[in-house]
């Protein structure tokens, strides 16, 4: 008995639409380059439920003649390839005679066309592949197509579809790079009974850019026009400043081909290196010409990925293209500066005597007491001291006020253990002098140790203290961050905010954008009030407390590429994710300057609360011993 069976051709069918129709994305991406490649000034795409139940695309391109309506929806039947030769210079985004007879196989077609000059159109309806109408009708020039009930007959592929809002956000990133590899037409996106895309369709990349990104993306944005050894590179790169935490906003097209490509991706940003932060990449819309024989478009079904005869030539087109415009575009930024009346290097006038007419006897005020030593919290814990060696080093801004630290009574200081700075006395708080009153002396706890030592800060990054034998380096960026973690972990959700003053707008890729809007309250438990602005952007308008003055717009955008790769739905991970970037930004970083003041009590507080490793999984801090320091030194053997 043979084993072999020769597939029935509806099998085949739905076997071969699977790799053309993914998802309702696929279909719509398949519908649109045909009516780009119909000549068409004008594409209308709408869809209803996320484009499962629901898509139509209306173009008024060249249309299809009446003979060759039912032909289209063969498999392997197209007017854009008829010979072998033409396989090696494709100039159209369609070629492979796939596209409608894959979609008719798994959904309900409505087709209705017409070309110049017909007094009547074509109404052709189609269902699972098998035909159900065709008559004359009335229409305009062009062609519109129905699809309805994408995957009806196929129920194994319609349980992987994804939610609604899901399958739109994918269909609005398809529109999006249709408008942008084409400005010389008009695209309308119409979104369960809403548009949310127009763009103007009058040639100028920059308003298709404006129109799908809007104004503030738009906004930071540097002209590229470049060609070299054949290759034709124009569109925009992202300024410096401007640039983004992830690829997301990275967009490459071949002679109007949405592409990815590596090489393009590496020569981009290879030409930015040294102009950008780290941790950032830059964004773009860069457009490059090239001869149809250099490249082949014909090596992976989606056609997004392509092969180049020689990637030199684009690398060196992108890289050297993308350098120049940054040369010419990228101007610094001009600060302005408010005039003041007083120099804070000038000398203080001399202050006005007021003379009363009675004046009081005055009472002999007791000097400032110096600098105490500052004992640690808890009695059996170590004291720090430490000398003041510049009182005017600028600080970090942390969360380590006054009442964290904890003074004893004043101790005398001798030139011997560290500097004397006068600490000022509020004019309330001045007793008359007691001589009978007895010198205050140091308090020592009781049963305690050895006294630590705050011997000082290596490359503005690490604290040294002297403990006994032992010598301790702690990364004050790691404690810090930690101190933070767990602070938002024991607000449990109910993070301390803060209201901007003017709330940030932040521009996101279609996908990172259902994200957000999908984990609102999420966002919202770790202190940020996000609203939706429309368009793939979102208004912040309050952010967690600790954050400060911080880069919001682009912690959102980190935020946002973190949520849409997810893959799944656990809201604690992403909420813990939330906290470690926000404690992250949050934290001092590592060569910030600090006082020394700042140093004890961040040293002191790590102490306190047991830490000893960061959020990441970092140490905290580690520890020389006195033996190891001095064998090196040959001091012992």
């Amino acid at each position: 008995m043979s084993k072999i069976n020769v597939l029935d051709k509806h099998i085949a069918e739905l076997i071969a639409a699977g790799e053309v129709v993914e998802r309702p994305a696929s279909v719509i991406k398949e519908l649109v380059e045909n009516s780009i490649d119909a000549g068409a000034a004008s594409i209308t795409v709408e869809i209803k439920n996320g484009g499962i139940t629901y898509m139509r695309v209306t173009d008024n391109g060249s249309g299809i003649a009446p003979d060759d309506v039912a032909v289209a929806f063969l498999r392997h039947a197209t007017s854009k390839v008829h010979s072998q030769d033409d396989l090696e210079s494709i100039s159209t985004l369609g070629f492979r005679g796939e596209a409608l007879a894959s979609i008719a196989a798994v959904a309900r077609v409505e087709l209705l066309t017409a070309t110049q000059g017909e007094l009547a159109g074509t109404r052709y309806e189609i269902d699972g592949g098998v035909e159900q109408t065709c008559e004359d009708a009335g229409c305009a020039q062009g062609t519109t197509l129905v699809v309805r009930d994408l995957f009806y007959n196929t129920p194994a592929r319609m349980k992987f579809l994804k939610k609604d809002v899901v399958e739109a956000n994918a269909i609005a990133a398809v529109i999006d790079r249709i408008a942008l590899s084409h400005p010389e037409i008009s695209v309308r996106f119409i979104r369960d009974s809403r548009e949310t895309l127009n763009s103007p369709g009058d040639g100028k990349l920059k308003s298709a850019v404006y129109a799908v990104f809007g104004k503030e993306f738009t906004a930071g944005l540097i002209p590229v026009e470049y060609e070299l050894n054949g290759v034709k590179l124009s569109g925009f790169i992202s300024k410096p400043s401007s640039a983004r935490p992830n690829r997301s906003m990275q967009h490459f097209f071949i002679n109007g081909r949405y592409i990815k490509s590596r090489t393009a991706m590496v020569a981009l940003e290879e030409a930015f290196k040294g102009s950008l932060m780290v941790g950032k990449v830059p964004a773009c819309v860069l457009h490059m010409g090239i001869s149809y024989q250099a490249v082949d478009v014909n090596v992976h079904p989606s056609k997004i990925e392509v092969r180049f005869i020689n990637e030199k030539p684009v690398f060196d087109a992108v890289y050297h293209g993308v350098k120049t415009a940054l040369h010419r575009g990228d101007a610094p930024t001009v600060m302005a500066f408010q005039k003041q009346e007083t120099s804070v290097f000038e000398q203080p006038k001399a202050p006005v005597q007021i003379q009363f007419a009675a004046p009081p006897a005055t009472a002999a005020v007791q000097p400032p007491p110096a600098v105490p030593v500052i004992p640690a919290v808890r009695p059996a814990a170590p004291s720090y001291s430490f000398a003041v060696s510049d009182a005017h080093r600028p600080t970090f801004h942390t969360d380590f006020s006054a009442a964290n630290i904890e003074f004893t009574e004043p101790v005398p200081v001798t030139q011997e253990n560290q500097a004397t700075v006068p600490a000022v006395t509020e004019p309330a708080a001045m007793e008359p002098e007691n001589p009978a009153a007895p010198e205050p002396g140091p308090v020592e706890p009781l049963d305690s140790p050895e006294p630590e030592k705050l011997v000082g800060e290596a490359f503005h990054t690490y604290i040294i203290l002297e403990r006994g034998d032992e010598l301790v380096f702690i990364d004050k960026h790691a404690a810090h961050e930690r101190m933070l973690y767990e602070k938002l972990r024991a607000q449990e959700g109910r993070a301390d905010q803060q209201m901007l003053l003017e709330p940030v707008a932040v521009t996101l890729e279609k996908n990172e954008y259902a994200a957000v809007m999908n984990s609102l309250d999420v966002c919202a438990a770790a202190g940020f009030e996000i609203d939706d602005f429309g368009s793939g952007t979102v208004l912040v308008r309050s952010v967690p407390l600790i954050l400060g003055d911080d880069d919001i717009a682009g912690t959102v955008m980190e935020i946002a590429g973190y949520l849409q790769s997810a893959k799944n739905d656990i809201t604690t991970e992403k909420l813990d994710w939330l906290y470690h970037n926000v404690a992250c930004r949050a934290a001092v970083k590592a060569g910030d300057l600090s006082s020394p003041m700042e140093l004890a009590a961040l040293a002191r507080r790590m102490e306190n609360e047991d830490i000893r490793y960061c959020p990441h999984g970092r140490p905290v801090s580690i520890v020389m011993k006195k033996k190891d320091l001095e064998r090196q030194f040959g001091r012992i053997q």
